[in-house]
């Protein structure tokens, strides 16, 4: 079961950074509007809102933690189930910084270990598009910035 819940967190993280996050950010401008214009309210930039952009922003960076849950299903369902609740609960703590949310020394000094994504660091990605990539990890901040900077002399736009 646990293996399971963090197959569909590793996975799903990546999936959903480089084939929805990285794409965004370099030719899209869904969930540039809806998670870093800073003169929108808080509860735009995460689940509490229902700013239809804002929950399909959220839905899209969801599917792919749903696709590896599903795979995972055919062998752990309540793996499965786990990877996903614990993802949604990772999406509301990541979003108490505006809230004024600390992290505890301790649980700082253990999610760095895992390399887990603070809420205060997942507010400089609010604060700057080009860093702070990986919505659970940060394992995947550097590929994924290094994607951009692959993608960027094909932007669209800016």
């Amino acid at each position: 079961m646990l293996l399971g819940a963090l197959a569909v967190l590793v996975a799903g993280d990546g999936l959903s950074t480089f084939l929805y996050h990285v794409p965004q950010h370099a030719w899209f401008t869904l969930h540039l509007r809806t998670h870093h214009d800073r003169r929108r309210p808080y509860r735009d930039h995460a689940v509490l809102s229902l700013d239809p952009w804002v929950v399909l922003d959220g839905m899209l960076g969801a599917l792919a933690y749903i696709a590896v849950a599903f795979v995972v299903a055919q062998n752990s369902w309540q793996g499965a189930l786990l990877g996903l609740g614990i993802g949604q609960l990772h999406v509301w703590w990541r979003h108490t910084s505006d809230l004024g949310w600390k992290t505890p020394p301790w649980a700082a000094a253990l999610c760095r270990a895992l390399w887990i994504v603070l809420p205060e660091e997942h507010d400089g990605h609010h604060r700057n598009p080009n860093v702070e990539f990986g919505d659970i990890f940060r394992f995947y901040d550097a590929p994924a910035r290094a994607l951009l900077r692959m993608l960027r002399p094909a932007r669209r736009y800016g």
